[in-house]
C-alpha cells in the first residue's frame, strides 16, 4: 500500500511484525467470525430430475461465484431456480440461448427456463465486471451430479479442517508479491515550472496475491496507478499514452479543470486510440483529493485497474491546522499519509490497493501517532471500512474539509467517493482493518480479500 514521507518510521523487524500480526488474526476472528460452511444439499427439492423429465437446478449467486446444484444434468428440459445470496444485485444469463433474468435484489429469487438442452450451457452474471471476477459456471450434460467443484463452491469441511485452513492463510500475511501499486511518481519539471507526469496505459500480469495472477489494465504497470502530487498554483501536464488494445480516455475526477480537460470522450475530447497520446493540462486552483481513471468502457477498464490518485496540497498540514484540538496527536503532527483504493470487480476483484489478503500490506504506528487515510472507492459496491481500535476522525469528504468532523469506527465508502479520516493510535496491539461486508473479508478457508492490519507499538 501507499505511505507518505514517514515510511521509514513504519518499519519494524520481521519477528515483531509476525508476532503482532498473529494478534490481528485473533482480533479478526472475534470481530467478524467465520462465515458458515456451504453444504451440498441432497434433500428432496434441492435439485434434480422430476417425474415429468424436467430437471431443476438450484443456482446461488454471491461475490463472486455462481454455484450450481446439481452442476451436471441429463439432456432435456432444464429450469433454473436462482437465489441471490450476495451483498449486491446480481443477474444470470445463458447468452448462447439468448435467455436471461434481470437484476435480482439481495436476498431475492428468480426462475429461468432454459428449455430443452443437449450440450453444456455457460451461465454468467452480466453486471459489469462480475463475470471476469468469477461469476460464471458451466452447466454440464451427463448424469445428474451433486459435485459442485466445477462451479467453485465450497465442499463440507470439518471444524479441524477449517481451523487449519484459517491458520495457514493467516501465517502467510504479509505475503510478498512482485510489484506494489500506487507508488508516488516524481514529475518532470519543465522550463516554465510545469509539473509533467508521464503515464502509459497498458495490460500487464499482476499478482493480486502470491497464488493469483491476472491481466490488469494499468497506468505504468501499477494497480492502482502511480500517486501524483502537486500544490495549489502548480501548472500540471499529464501525458497519457495508450498501449491498450482498445481506445481510452482519462477523467480527472474531483479536480477543478477546464471542460476540455475533463476526459469524457466524445463529449470533451476524441478517444485516445491504441498507440496514440493525449495531453491533459490544467492549473491546480484548489486543494483536492482527486482520482484519475478511464472514462471509456469504464465499467471494464476501471475495475480492471485503470485508476489512480492525484492529490493537490499538503493534506497533513491542512488537516492538522484545522483539527488539532480534536485529533490530539502526541506532538501535533500527522506522522504518515495513506491512500487506500478499494475495488471489488474486474480482473482485480475484492482488494485493497490492488492486493488481496494475505498479500495486503500492514501499517505500523506508535501510541499517540496519527495516520491520515484517504479512502478511494473505484469499485461497483459500497464498502463499510472498519479499523478495530485507533479512533477515526472523519475530516474531509471528496477533498473538502468538513465544517463538523465526526468520530466513527465504520465508514461507508460508496463508488466514486473519497473520504479522509485521521486515526490516532491509543492502544498497543495488532488491529484488524477490513471491509465489514463479511464475505468481503473472510471465507471458510480463512481471511481473504479486503483485509489488512495496523500494528501499534
Amino acid at each position: 500500500m501507499i505511505e507518505g514521507s514517514s515510511k521509514n518510521k513504519s518499519l519494524v523487524d520481521g519477528n515483531a511484525l509476525f508476532s503482532l500480526v498473529m494478534l490481528a488474526v485473533i482480533a479478526m476472528v472475534v470481530s467478524i467470525g467465520a462465515i458458515g460452511i456451504v453444504s451440498i444439499a441432497k434433500s428432496k427439492g434441492t435439485g434434480g430430475a422430476s417425474a415429468s423429465g424436467t430437471t431443476t437446478v438450484q443456482v446461488t449467486l454471491s461475490e463472486f461465484k455462481v454455484t450450481l446444484s446439481p452442476s451436471s444434468v441429463p439432456a432435456g428440459n432444464v429450469i433454473l431456480n436462482i437465489h441471490n445470496a450476495g451483498s449486491a444485485e446480481h443477474n444470470l444469463a445463458a447468452k448462447a440461448l439468448s435467455k436471461r433474468v434481470p437484476n435480482i435484489p439481495v436476498g431475492g429469487n428468480a426462475t429461468l427456463d432454459l428449455g430443452a438442452i443437449s450440450s453444456p450451457v455457460e451461465l454468467i452474471c452480466e453486471v459489469a465486471g462480475h463475470e471476469s471476477s468469477g461469476m460464471k459456471a458451466t452447466l454440464g450434460i451427463g448424469a445428474a451430479s451433486m459435485d459442485n467443484m466445477a462451479s467453485g463452491s465450497e465442499t463440507q469441511m470439518t471444524n479441524e479442517e477449517m481451523d487449519a485452513a484459517m491458520a495457514a492463510i493467516a501465517k502467510r500475511f504479509p505475503e510478498k508479491t512482485s510489484v506494489t501499486g500506487g507508488q508516488e511518481l516524481a514529475p518532470k519539471i519543465l522550463a516554465d515550472g510545469t509539473k509533467e507526469f508521464d503515464l502509459t496505459a497498458k495490460i500487464v500480469d499482476w499478482q493480486v496475491d502470491a497464488e493469483t495472477t491476472v491481466k490488469a489494465w494499468t497506468y505504468n504497470g501499477q494497480v492502482p496507478g502511480p500517486q501524483l502530487r502537486a500544490n495549489v498554483g502548480d501548472k500540471i501536464k499529464i501525458v497519457l499514452k495508450n498501449d491498450l488494445p482498445e481506445s481510452t480516455s482519462m477523467h480527472l475526477h474531483g479536480l477543478r479543470v477546464p471542460n476540455a480537460m475533463d476526459g469524457v470522450d466524445p463529449l470533451t475530447q476524441d478517444v485516445i486510440k491504441p498507440g496514440a497520446t493525449f495531453v491533459y493540462e490544467f492549473t491546480a486552483k484548489e486543494a483536492a483529493i482527486g482520482m484519475y481513471h478511464s472514462h471509456h468502457n469504464g465499467q471494464v477498464q476501471i475495475p480492471n485497474g485503470l485508476a489512480g490518485s492525484l492529490i493537490i496540497s499538503d493534506w497533513k498540514e491542512l488537516v492538522m491546522n484545522k483539527f488539532a484540538s480534536k485529533i490530539k496527536d502526541a506532538n501535533n503532527k500527522i506522522e504518515q499519509e495513506v491512500v487506500m483504493v478499494l475495488n471489488d470487480a474486474g480482473t482485480i476483484g475484492l482488494s485493497l490497493n490492488g492486493k488481496s489478503f494475505p498479500a495486503t500490506a500492514p501499517y505500523t504506528m506508535k501510541v499517540g501517532e496519527t495516520m491520515l487515510v484517504h479512502y478511494y472507492n473505484e469499485g461497483l459496491m459500497t464498502h463499510p471500512m472498519h479499523l478495530h481500535q485507533p479512533r477515526g476522525l472523519v475530516v474531509a469528504k471528496d477533498g473538502k474539509l468538513l465544517d463538523s468532523p465526526f468520530y466513527m469506527d465504520t465508514l461507508n465508502v460508496a463508488p466514486g467517493e473519497r473520504w479522509t479520516v485521521a486515526y490516532t493510535a491509543t492502544d498497543k496491539g495488532a488491529w484488524a482493518w477490513h471491509c465489514h461486508i463479511l464475505n468481503h473479508a473472510e471465507t471458510p478457508q480463512g481471511m481473504k480479500y479486503m483485509v489488512t492490519a495496523v500494528i501499534v507499538s
